[in-house]
């Protein structure tokens, strides 16, 4: 008699992953100009990242949405998947299409972290009752106080961060807030990052690859000779980053 084998099962769990919106504006030849101006700015800006393609603002067909993909690739930028579209008149060879996409806000991602957790926990007694969690305030900055070095990322939402170090080229620095850094900055730093535009950036040295603040940025390459190498600020006046010597 042969004994029965159990199927084994399989998790499935959630994940979060913060992605650029790209949303393409016609003529999309010009939009697509514009970007390469943005990539020669900022070269690899995009490599690694994850990416939806937001259709709201545009009328393209799926023959007109292949070969943009492909054009987006070829600049090293993935689209996951498509925003703003009817996935009625899409199929099989495209990104999904993707629904209820919101910005990022540091509330819900707290939120979602803590319902993951709690999805993960493993009780040993099933009949024991859940225990209410009191929901702790969540802090208003961040201390980083070790330097950032290329290739690592520090993303807080909900607030200011401090790095009391600095910030190594290929690192970057994202926060909701603003940004004060103690040492020179010589990576990226994207204050503001949940629409914030009174978000402002510190630096004490100032050599970064980009600047940006609600969305709006600006390179190395656009920073005046007279400010490289010395204590910054950075702020929005309207739709212009403006740049000033703290010293």
């Amino acid at each position: 008699m042969h004994s029965q084998v159990r199927p084994r099962p399989v998790h499935f769990r959630g994940r979060s992953y913060l992605a650029f919106a790209l949303a393409p504006e016609p003529p999309v030849t010009d939009w697509l100009a514009d970007l390469d101006a943005a990539i020669q700015r900022s070269a690899g800006f995009f490599a690694g990242r994850p990416a939806v393609l937001d259709l709201a603002n545009t009328a393209l067909s799926r023959a007109d949405i292949v070969p943009l993909i492909k054009e987006l690739e070829t600049r090293d930028i993935r689209i996951m998947g498509i925003e703003g579209a009817d996935p009625a008149d899409f199929g099989p060879g495209l990104p999904p299409v993707l629904t209820n996409g919101r910005p990022a806000s540091g509330r819900e991602m707290v939120h979602e972290t803590s319902q993951a957790k709690a999805s993960e926990a493993k009780t040993p007694d099933a009949k024991a009752k859940p225990q209410p969690q009191a929901t702790e305030p969540q802090p208003a900055s961040l201390l980083v106080e070790n330097p950032v070095r290329s290739g690592q990322t520090i993303y807080f939402p909900n607030g200011d961060v401090v790095v009391l170090g600095s910030v190594g080229s290929g690192a970057e620095v994202v926060a909701g807030g603003s940004i004060h850094i103690y040492g020179s900055l010589r990576g990226r730093a994207m204050a503001g990052a949940n629409g914030n535009a009174q978000a402002r950036i510190f630096c004490r040295r100032i050599e970064a690859e980009l600047l940006a603040i609600s969305g709006y940025y600006r390179t190395v390459d656009d920073l005046e000779v007279d400010l490289r190498h010395r204590p910054v600020q950075a702020w929005l006046e309207g739709d212009v980053m403006l740049i000033a010597a703290l010293d």
